[in-house]
């Protein structure tokens, strides 16, 4: 990033035709809004009506952005131009903003990073003190500022315009300083905060995230951005579990240590076999796997269903292990997560679900409880 040329961004003079903001003197129309919505009495509101109350304004709040993007106008050109400015990148989208909007940005920050746009924070006013190497000329620097007028964050927006880094700034409206000096902007509506004082961030900060969330999953999903994606960046915690591949998980697989027949041998003949499988060292499941010619699954015969063969006809053991399997059972593709196998586990009570592959072929077992408790031993 070039240097800033001896401009001084935090003293400097107001542009021509811009007038800048007064950190010491507040927003006056902000402030005129927020009296004329603060009740004169909260005693006669219970803390759960006011829970409920703010609740509804933020999402009343969300409800209006929204509909002012589908309506096709104004809003909706300057998402557009956001998307396109931010997809464009060819560096990092650096997030900033003072007090509770540079907390929120850390969060829409990290959200962008694990979606594969990678990004980090910068606070203004170390911005205009040392950290403005932070911030490169192919990056892209998203500014936050309700008011649109926070004295740091409008510095920073004119010391950027300068240096001729691409700016996107969100606050509540088109005229504010900050959108004037920005390649895009996003408005957010003008509003007051939810509560009975309208004072602390609540709607502005809520409807900021959620901008900053749906700005991201956008651009995500224009570049095509995967669950493998999503779970490369997401390794360790449940999330990382959840999208983590079956096939990583099988412990029983078909010709090593899984026991497979066809339809047409005896339920004995296929237990002696199975018992010869179980004769080395290697652990093998609870389960025969029953293939047609083509080594496609057909059937499942498990410990429980010779169980209750047993036990219902002592003479079934003698009859074809077809006539007796659980025939065509669900069966879940070897490249599918452990969060999609725990979800047919779940929906359909089953204990063992045939693993194959893109033909249907056979590739293992995957058992309830590799997808319960980690793999901590190999067999």
């Amino acid at each position: 990033m070039s240097s800033c040329g001896g401009y001084n961004g935090l003293h400097s003079p107001p542009e021509a035709g811009l007038e800048h903001p007064n950190p010491c003197q507040p927003d006056l129309r902000r402030r005129t809004r927020m009296t004329q919505n603060t009740p004169t009495s909260t005693t006669s509101t219970s803390p759960r009506q006011i829970v409920s109350d703010v609740l509804r304004e933020e999402a009343a709040a969300l409800e209006t952005i929204r509909q002012s993007i589908d309506a096709d106008g104004e809003a909706a050109k300057q998402w557009d131009a956001a998307i396109k400015l931010v997809d464009a990148c060819q560096g990092h989208l650096v997030v900033t903003g003072m007090g509770k909007s540079g907390l929120v940005g850390a969060k829409i920050s990290a959200t962008f990073s694990s979606l594969g746009i990678p990004s980090h924070v910068v606070h203004p006013a170390d911005a205009v003190h040392g950290d403005l190497g932070a911030i490169r000329s192919g990056d892209v620097v998203m500014l936050l500022s309700y008011s649109g007028s926070t004295a740091e964050i409008v510095d920073l927006a004119n010391i950027l315009r300068a240096d001729g880094v691409k700016r996107l700034g969100i606050s509540r409206g088109e005229d504010t300083h900050l959108a004037k000096l920005c390649d895009a902007h996003l408005a957010l509506g003008d509003f007051s905060e939810a509560g009975p004082l309208s004072l602390a961030p609540t709607t502005s900060t809520t409807a900021t995230l959620a901008c900053g969330d749906a700005l991201a999953l956008a651009i995500a999903h224009q570049r095509s951005f995967s669950a493998s994606d999503f779970r490369a960046r997401h390794p360790g915690g449940s999330l990382g579990a959840m999208l983590r591949p079956i096939n990583e998980l099988i412990r029983f697989r078909a010709g090593t240590n899984l026991t497979t027949t066809t339809a047409d041998q005896t339920v004995d003949e296929a237990l002696k076999r199975s018992a010869l499988d179980h004769a080395g060292p290697v652990r093998h499941a609870g389960a025969v796997l029953v293939l047609d010619q083509d080594e496609r699954v057909t059937g499942l015969f498990t410990d429980g269903d010779l169980r209750r063969l047993v036990i219902d006809d002592p003479a079934g053991l003698n009859r074809p292990i077809g006539e007796v399997m659980t025939s065509n059972p669900l069966t879940i593709q070897h490249t599918a997560t452990v969060g999609e196998a725990r979800t047919l586990v779940a929906e359909h009570r089953i204990d063992e679900i045939p693993v194959v592959d893109q033909d249907g072929r056979a590739v293992g077992i995957i058992d309830v409880q590799d997808l319960i408790a980690p793999r901590v031993a190999v067999d």
